[in-house]
């Protein structure tokens, strides 16, 4: 049973609440003195206090989707193997390949009426990072009537450690997408949606490390060709937009900011806005002050031309710790006069699911707004 599995956090509750009811009934037995009835007490406490712990930590992984399997809560990767044709030109297959096809959360099993989203290998011709990716072909891809027409693009990308699955099956980003654009609030996009970890298990916060993973180039070459290559997405400038929460934030802001040929828009659902070094980033920059300076968003606006992008910031007053570095990059980027910011600043929300939910609604409908589909 996965780590994910509902059967193992019942069963975990289950545990948790048989070891609990046998402590109270075992303990008149080991209320005595001398070293057994000691330990049994010991024993029973402990054990009741780590099916707790088990429960409520498989509990919180399954709201927000921090791990998606034993070996990635270790530090292991055990995917299937997914053949990469590396030829040259990327081989017949091409730098994408779709492994497996399922309809949308409460649409139709007809693509052409619910849409359709595929898990995809994703090999980058550049830097050979391969990574695992989500996409969402919106229902007007495989109707008749659009055969011949491309469609806009957003990159989705999560948290750290975060997984991909929960940007489908817990922020909902398909779904949302598909209702919006039912309703008219917003225009069909193609959505690409992944962990900004393409280095796992290394936080590598979307930087090009100097001997190391070039993440930057990934997602600001390698991606956008592999998805164009394969399916009807927008050439020109202006077909692309990225969004992110967290860490994904913070990338989304510094891609679109760096790379502003490429990504027309940019959304930070609480991001920050300077890369953080710890034992899970490692050394990032190699001693290179100008690389370290390049990744402060705040030190970038001061510092170099003003992108001509758009950029959408969240935060909250109460419940984000990014909100007085979320009100100075706003002010920051509206005096620069050449790059368009907008925000969405609640009372309250935490850095969770929760308020990302409440958020990407409105996130989708902007970002929509500001990209074309030729």
């Amino acid at each position: 049973m996965g780590l994910t599995s509902n059967k193992v956090l019942l069963l975990s509750v289950l545990f948790a609440l048989l070891l609990f009811v046998g402590t109270v009934w075992l303990w008149p037995r080991l209320a005595r003195r001398g070293w057994r009835a000691v330990s049994g007490r010991v024993g029973l406490l402990l054990a009741t206090q780590l099916a707790l712990f088990a429960s409520v930590g498989l509990s919180a992984n399954q709201a927000f989707g921090f791990y998606a399997s034993w070996a990635d809560l270790f530090g292991k990767e055990t995917d299937p193997g997914v053949v990469v044709d590396h030829a040259a030109g990327g081989g017949p297959a091409g730098p994408l390949q779709v492994v497996d096809e399922r309809r949308v959360d409460g649409g139709s099993g007809r693509p052409q009426f619910g849409g359709q989203v595929q898990k995809v290998s994703i090999s980058g011709r550049t830097t050979h990072i391969v990574t695992p990716a989500f996409v969402y072909l919106p229902p007007e891809y495989f109707d008749p009537a659009y055969r011949t027409r491309t469609f806009p693009a957003a990159v989705v990308l999560t948290g750290y450690p975060g997984t991909a699955e929960a940007l489908v099956d817990k922020l909902h980003y398909p779904g949302t997408a598909r209702q919006l654009a039912k309703n008219g609030h917003m225009q069909p996009m193609i959505l690409v949606m992944l962990r900004p970890t393409v280095a796992p298990p290394r936080d590598t916060e979307c930087v090009d490390i100097p001997g190391g993973p070039q993440t930057e180039s990934f997602f600001a070459k390698d991606l956008p060709d592999a998805v164009t290559a394969h399916y009807r997405v927008g050439k020109k400038p202006g077909s692309w937009g990225i969004i992110g929460d967290s860490t994904g934030g913070y990338c989304a802001l510094k891609l679109a900011m760096h790379h502003p040929e490429v990504y027309a828009a940019g959304a930070g659902l609480s991001a920050y806005y300077k890369a953080p070094i710890d034992p899970t980033t490692g050394d990032l920059f190699h001693g290179n002050k100008n690389l370290r300076n390049e990744a402060d968003l705040l030190w970038y606006l001061k510092n170099r031309s003003a992108p001509n992008t758009s950029l959408l910031v969240t935060s909250s007053k109460v419940g984000e710790s990014n909100y007085k570095a979320t009100t100075k990059f706003i002010a920051l980027a509206k005096s620069t006069g050449r790059t368009r910011i907008s925000s969405i600043i609640l009372d309250s929300g935490g850095h969770n699911f929760n308020t990302w939910r409440r958020e990407i609604p409105p996130t989708l409908e902007w970002i929509s707004g500001r990209l074309s589909d030729r």
